[in-house]
Formats: C-alpha cells, sequence, structure tokens
C-alpha cells in the first residue's frame, strides 16, 4: 500500500505526521521524499528528522534543491532538471513491489508543482499501478475548515481515495474554534479524523516519540 502524505498547506505537520505513519505502518516501511527543497547539500533535511523521530533508514530523497520555494521555481532557479512525475511514480511502484507500506510525503500542498510541466501530488499518483490513498494533514485553527474542504475536493474530483484527515499540531489548550473544528472537519469534508498529533512533539526524543505514536490514532 502506498499512502500519499499531503497537507492544506506549507509547514502543517507533514513530515512528523509521516514520521508518525512510519511508526504506526510497523516494520516493512520505506519514506519517500520526491523533492526537498530549502536546504544544501550537507543540511538534515525533512527525512532526517523522520530518521531521528523513528529510527527508521528506509529514506528515499529524490532532488534537493536549496531555495525555499516549491520545487518547480527552486528548480527553474537553480538550474536543475526535474524528473517527471510518471518517473516518481515508477520509483514508487517499484518500492511497493519490496515494502509493505511506502509512505510519500509531498511539498507544499497538494497543487505545488513537483516536475517541470508543473504537475503536482495528485498527478503523480494517477501514474501509480500500486493500491495508494491519500492521508491530508491539516490545521486545527480558523480558516481549515475552508483548506481542508477545497484539498478534499480537489481529490474528489479527480476520483484519488482519501484515507483520512490527520491535524498536525494540536494544542494542549484547544480554544473554541478549534474544539469546534474537531467536530466539523468530518461534517465539512465527508472524510473522519483518523489522528491528531499534539504540538511539540517533533521536539521529542525517539523512545518517546515512538511510545506515543498509537494515543494519537482512531
Amino acid at each position: 500500500m502506498i499512502i500519499l502524505v499531503t497537507g492544506t498547506d506549507t509547514d502543517i505537520g507533514k513530515t512528523i505526521t509521516t514520521a508518525a505513519l512510519a511508526v504506526r505502518a510497523g516494520e516493512s516501511v520505506v519514506v519517500v521524499k520526491p523533492a526537498q527543497t530549502g536546504v544544501g547539500p550537507d543540511e538534515p533535511g525533512d527525512l532526517a528528522e523522520v530518521e531521528r523521530l523513528t529510527g527508521l533508514t528506509a529514506l528515499h530523497e529524490g532532488v534537493r534543491l536549496p531555495e525555499p520555494l516549491a520545487p518547480t521555481t527552486a528548480a527553474r532557479r537553480a538550474g536543475i532538471d526535474l524528473p517527471s512525475v510518471e518517473e516518481y511514480a515508477k520509483s514508487i511502484d517499484e518500492f511497493a513491489r519490496t515494502y509493505d507500506t511506502v509512505l510519500v510525503e509531498g511539498a507544499g500542498g497538494l497543487l505545488v508543482g513537483l516536475d517541470a510541466d508543473g504537475n503536482n501530488l495528485a498527478d503523480l499518483a494517477e501514474h501509480l499501478t500500486t493500491p495508494f490513498r491519500f492521508v491530508v494533514v491539516t490545521r486545527a485553527g480558523l480558516g481549515t475548515l475552508n483548506h481542508t474542504g477545497l484539498t478534499v475536493e480537489a481529490l474528489r474530483a479527480r476520483g484519488l481515495p482519501v484515507e483520512g484527515l490527520v491535524i498536525g499540531a494540536w494544542p494542549v489548550s484547544p480554544d473554541l474554534a478549534e474544539r469546534c473544528n474537531l467536530e466539523d472537519l468530518p461534517a465539512t469534508t465527508g472524510v473522519p479524523v483518523i489522528g491528531r498529533i499534539p504540538a511539540g512533539v517533533g521536539e521529542w526524543g525517539r523512545a518517546e516519540f515512538t511510545a506515543a505514536v498509537p494515543g494519537w490514532f482512531e
């Protein structure tokens, strides 16, 4: 099974959610990051954070781009040719032949371009031959109903399956809007909230993180 982790925005908690899903998936899991932006050649990227939190070593990064921009923009400015989404999909399908679960962390939101033609994570999914589903990472607070609804609607318009929503940073003391959104997100989108990642867990150590993961998901 392939799980594509997307979000309603950037800095939404996709990497921490991906790490938590990797722990939840068990032993036969690989994490793929097709495009990493905003990091230099020797700097730790999102997959280094996944490794630190989980101990997972089956990690595969595609193109690395130095500027913190959308992959298409960063690649254009750096003069780097990006693989096509068809090429990305082929490599992800190959991982699925070896691992029970392939987790694919997208860049930014769903419609952020991944290749020179501007194709995005939804376009990539349409080229997969292995069964897949999306997990949408979203915010807890005001604005999330609209942003999450738009993302889910874009996926449904293409006939792409959505497993559920994960709130990427659930506060210790949620305010009124956050508490109401927890109930309203499923009603607005028709998709269940399958997980809530507590705010700040990215600062935890591996043992504490992995032990806590089961309590974050329905």
